[in-house]
């Protein structure tokens, strides 16, 4: 799915490839370094954006609302995320990284103590608001920050670690917030606490980091809401495009409404529980990317979607029979499906961008995957209200497989299209 490198870019530095003065250099972190603190604030970031999914059920009990206002909650987090990817996604291109991945920091912890402090539903609804604008405007600059540091001799641990971090960070905060709901005191303000002090210390790392993006002109006008791809990289993304809505519609759907599909149809009230329903979809998307990590993207898409189809029909099943076995067991198989299709995807676009290119393209795709994350959620929150939680997760159920089969179908006609010979892998 991509080509090679142009003789002219070949020949041009790269903003990774500045060296800095001597005396800067004492002061920052080395490259490795500099790369595994990345991944880390990256997992932090998605862990804290899902540490508060088993808790909508908490304050939903607490404060009385309905299903429509608990996925309001979750969509305004991603329109505050989605108004930061299209603003701000090219800024780190023009200021460079670490300051625009420390003023996200900063949003973070803000909206951290406004969890802190939240007594109802409006402050709740800022505090998401202000945490998707610092997500936002951190994904793609970690994104490209890693790019960026990319070691030589491991040209796709970039990709793997974009396409990986997401699903880790997302199983990692819903789980642990759902342990601490259930068995640590102060289940709506603890996990608020310790990711602010986790906060911490990830400011003072990405204080140390090597700024691989030098200053160029054009901040101001970068600021201006636009989805922009060059021309070279479009059919590369358009072919990802139903992979990319199939997978984050079906991840939404957990995070917004798992919790309660699990304690209103299968009666486990147990708080552990509702993370775990996240976890489930998020864990097995984590180990399979690091498996499938050097598979071709094209089979690594056609087996994900397929198993992302078979996955979401058996947890169907599940729900129809009121069998947890069989919904556990469709979502584990989904989220095999999850983690190839997210790996495949973001490792493909964080190798065929050129440097000034990244934090662009991987503002559009991350547009992409969270209105399907995002728009379907609302939707489904809103029919559960009307028309039950059961009815609501088969027809949504029905309508990711459908975008699985969309998916493979446009796989295939990709393939046909594309010479085999040197298959890129993920």
């Amino acid at each position: 799915m991509s080509g090679p490198t142009p003789p002219q870019l070949q020949s041009s530095p790269s903003p990774a490839d500045w060296v800095a003065p001597p005396e800067q250099r004492r002061r920052r972190l080395s490259r490795p370094v500099a790369f595994a603190s990345l991944a880390v604030v990256f997992v932090l970031f998605m862990a804290a954006s899902s540490a508060p999914s088993p808790l909508y059920v908490v304050y939903q009990q607490r404060w009385h609302f309905s299903a429509t206002t608990l996925t309001t909650v979750f969509a305004v987090y991603v329109l505050g995320l989605i108004g930061a990817l299209l603003v701000l996604g090219a800024l780190s291109d023009h200021l460079g990284r670490r300051p625009v991945l420390l003023s996200a920091l900063a949003l973070e912890a803000a909206s951290m103590a406004l969890f802190l402090a939240a007594g109802d539903v409006g402050l709740l609804l800022t505090a998401r608001f202000l945490q998707g604008i610092a997500t936002g405007a951190a994904m793609t600059t970690l994104g490209a920050a890693l790019s960026d540091l990319n070691p030589a001799h491991a040209p796709h641990r970039a990709g793997l670690v974009t396409g990986t971090a997401p699903t880790f960070g997302l199983g990692l905060g819903s789980l642990g917030c759902g342990l601490l709901i259930e068995y640590a005191p102060h289940p709506t303000r603890l996990v608020y606490v310790l990711l602010l002090l986790a906060l911490v210390v990830a400011g003072a790392l990405l204080s140390a980091l090597p700024e691989t993006s030098l200053r160029r002109p054009g901040a101001a006008r970068s600021l201006h809401p636009r989805l922009r791809i060059a021309p070279h990289l479009r059919a590369d993304l358009l072919s990802l495009v139903p992979i990319l809505i199939a997978s984050w519609a079906l991840g939404g759907l957990y995070l917004s409404l798992g919790p309660s599909v699990a304690a209103g149809l299968f009666g486990l009230s147990n708080h552990v529980v509702g993370g775990l329903v996240v976890t489930l979809l998020t864990g097995p998307a984590f180990l399979t990317a690091l498996a499938l990590r050097g598979w071709p993207v094209g089979r690594t898409l056609a087996v994900s979607a397929t198993l992302l189809l078979a996955g979401t029909a058996v947890a169907l099943t599940g729900v129809e029979q009121h069998s947890l076995t069989a919904a556990a067991a469709g979502t584990v198989v989904a989220g095999i499906g999850f983690g190839g299709s997210a790996l495949a995807s973001f490792g493909t676009l964080a190798r065929i961008a050129r440097p000034a290119e990244r934090s662009e393209l991987l503002s559009v795709a991350f547009v992409i995957s969270y209105l399907a994350f995002s728009v379907p959620a609302v939707i489904a929150g809103i029919a559960a209200t009307h028309a039950g939680l059961k009815d609501t997760f088969v027809a949504y159920a029905a309508a990711v497989a459908a975008l699985c089969a969309l998916a493979l179908l446009a796989q295939r006609l990709r393939a046909t299209r594309t010479p085999t010979s040197g298959v890129p892998q993920v």
